[in-house]
């Protein structure tokens, strides 16, 4: 998997694994395809916030191929 904390790792349309601010406790991870990238900076220590095709928004936990 690849790591959802650099901006660099995460495209537009591509599929990832994220975690909602309201799943943040339990870990629940939500996947979807990104439509959005909404953190400006190159990384971010707790993933880079995106939103999903659906919607949802949270922070990148995985990248997936």
């Amino acid at each position: 998997m690849i790591d959802g904390r650099n901006r660099t790792n995460i495209q537009i349309g591509g599929e990832v694994e994220i975690v909602q601010k309201q799943d943040q406790t339990s870990g629940k991870l939500t996947r979807g395809l990104v439509k959005k990238i909404l953190t400006k900076s190159p990384d971010h220590p707790h993933g880079i916030k995106v939103m999903l095709e659906s919607g949802e928004v949270g922070r990148v936990k995985d990248v997936l191929d």
